[in-house]
């Protein structure tokens, strides 16, 4: 990767430099026109080193930021991800609980108008260096077992957002990824890039074969793959999502496969009496004290598990944005914060979204060189039309069109970061045993043991971990692993070993 900017592992990265400082003027004194530049790419550079982000203050579009066209790259793949994740918690959901397909397209669309207000009112305005609130994928396979414990959504949403909370005031997210080395993330970047990927070639091949042509999953594959490596040699990779789904959907459908639009357009319901009625919406009702204690090991799960997600998209910026940037970084809390009260106001109204990081905007965004708030607007917008307009939403969820976005706007990115952040040092030690621990449970699991291990000097290098204190050094890597294994433990995500609770042994 290009124009690359290595985190120092263990340095505070919410912090700016004292480079930062050196900034004098406002934006709009500082911005100068495309065409001062000697490329694009100077032009990109120079908006994110002048751009001086305001928390809790407004931040205007023309005098904070301004929209560029590359921001409509990391919107469009937002967009498609958002409305693949939502759909793909729902249905989990819907199955167990005996919803139809129609439960499930009203509460994408509903959710998609709910994202639209809390991206462009917090990241696009409010709090212009937090990421924009997306969806929790890892939880997805939790979900039957939430539903078969006789776990509650408002009540599940309404414990993470609480959790979430504690988290971003006490700051634990940023403390966490600044005691991550670049071995543990850049090993954890590899492990999610290539899973993701792997997910995808096989998603794509198994729709193929549904309509009885295979070939066509291997042709559209094989034209990404020659399509993204032109792409990089002309240092246009972030034109990869919109050509990359337009090759996908068109050779897929010149060559025979079936696509057409369903989806009218059409407002969902907005009234969160409808959604949690006892014999409308989800046809539960309101949760009971019950509710919330049985879903409770699980939204601490789920808050233990953004950590390494949210740190895996602020690194991604890192190696991605030029030097003197750090002001305009993805900030873990706030970032914390944003997704926390979109989680309970979404779960309040009765959306089926979990919040987590959104790793299909943030992703796109960092290789477009574009801060966050412009394209946060942007994808509020496109969320509102595809909800509302609905034929979007079936273009969206097209394998060909689909499968290729996730692979080439983030899995195939992730891959890339992290070998650019283990080719030094002994980092491969790190990134090796974080693989294999998330091989063996999940990529939390994965992060958390490896944390231990490398802080404690037992693998990567000796000399950063002599430099830490004994609070950073083990005490809270330890914890933070024996809590989450505790839970994972007590909910039957370790293989082969029982839940500790008997209500969560289906």
């Amino acid at each position: 990767m290009s124009n690359t900017q290595l985190p120092t592992s263990g340095s505070d990265s919410q912090q700016p430099s004292p480079s930062d400082n050196d900034v004098q003027g406002s934006y709009v004194e500082l911005h100068k026109p495309n065409s001062s530049f000697k490329n694009r790419n100077a032009y990109l550079n120079h908006e994110l080193q002048i751009m001086q982000p305001k928390r809790w203050r407004p931040n205007l579009p023309f005098r904070d930021y301004r929209f560029e066209y590359e921001d409509t790259i990391p919107a469009m793949a937002a967009t498609i991800g958002k409305v693949v994740m939502v759909g793909a918690i729902a249905a989990t959901f819907a199955g167990p609980l005996g919803l139809g397909d129609a439960f499930v397209l009203e509460n994408v669309r509903y959710e998609l108008l709910i994202v639209a207000f809390f991206v462009i009112l917090f990241s696009g305005f409010l709090l212009p260096t937090a990421n924009l609130a997306g969806t929790h994928g890892p939880l997805i396979p939790l979900i039957p077992i939430v539903v078969a414990a006789g776990g509650h959504p408002m009540a599940f949403g309404l414990l993470i957002g609480a959790f979430g909370l504690l988290l971003a005031i006490s700051k634990g997210g940023s403390l966490l990824a600044n005691l991550t080395s670049k071995g543990v993330c850049g090993g954890l970047l590899l492990y999610l890039g290539f899973i993701g990927t792997i997910s995808q070639v096989k998603n794509l091949f198994a729709w193929a074969e549904g309509i009885d042509m295979a070939h066509i999953a291997f042709v559209v594959i094989f034209l990404t793959i020659i399509l993204y490596a032109v792409l990089e040699n002309y240092q246009k990779r972030w034109l990869a999502v919109p050509l990359s789904c337009l090759l996908g959907g068109s050779v897929a459908f010149a060559m025979g496969a079936p696509f057409a639009f369903k989806t009218a357009p059409g407002l969902p319901h907005m009234s969160p009496m409808y959604w949690w009625g006892e014999n409308t919406g989800w046809m539960l009702g309101l949760p009971t004290v019950e509710s919330f204690i049985v879903v409770l090991p699980f939204a601490v799960l789920a808050v233990a598990m953004w950590s390494p997600d949210f740190l895996g998209h602020q690194v991604f910026q890192k190696i991605s944005y030029p030097k003197r940037t750090e002001r305009v970084l993805m900030d873990i809390d706030d970032t914390m914060t944003s997704a926390s009260f979109r989680q309970i106001v979404g779960s309040v109204l009765g959306g089926a979204n979990f919040a987590s990081s959104w790793g299909t905007y943030i992703v796109p965004a960092a290789i477009a060189k574009r801060p966050i708030p412009a394209g946060a607007i942007l994808t509020g917008i496109f969320c509102i039309i595809a909800g509302v307009w609905g034929y979007p939403m079936d273009l969206a969820i097209w394998e060909p069109v689909m499968c290729v976005a996730l692979i080439v706007g983030v899995f195939i990115p992730l891959l890339e970061a992290g070998m650019e952040m283990t080719r030094e040092g002994k980092t491969t030690q790190s990134a090796a045993i974080v693989v294999f621990a998330s091989a063996l449970v999940n990529p939390a699991f994965g992060w958390s043991l490896t944390l231990v291990l490398d802080n404690l000097g037992l693998i990567g290098s000796k000399e950063r971990s002599a430099s830490l204190t004994k609070m950073s050094r083990w005490i809270i890597p330890v914890i933070t692993f024996i809590i989450l294994t505790g839970v994972m433990a007590i909910v039957g995500m370790l293989p082969g070993i029982p839940a500790l609770m008997a209500n969560f042994r289906h």
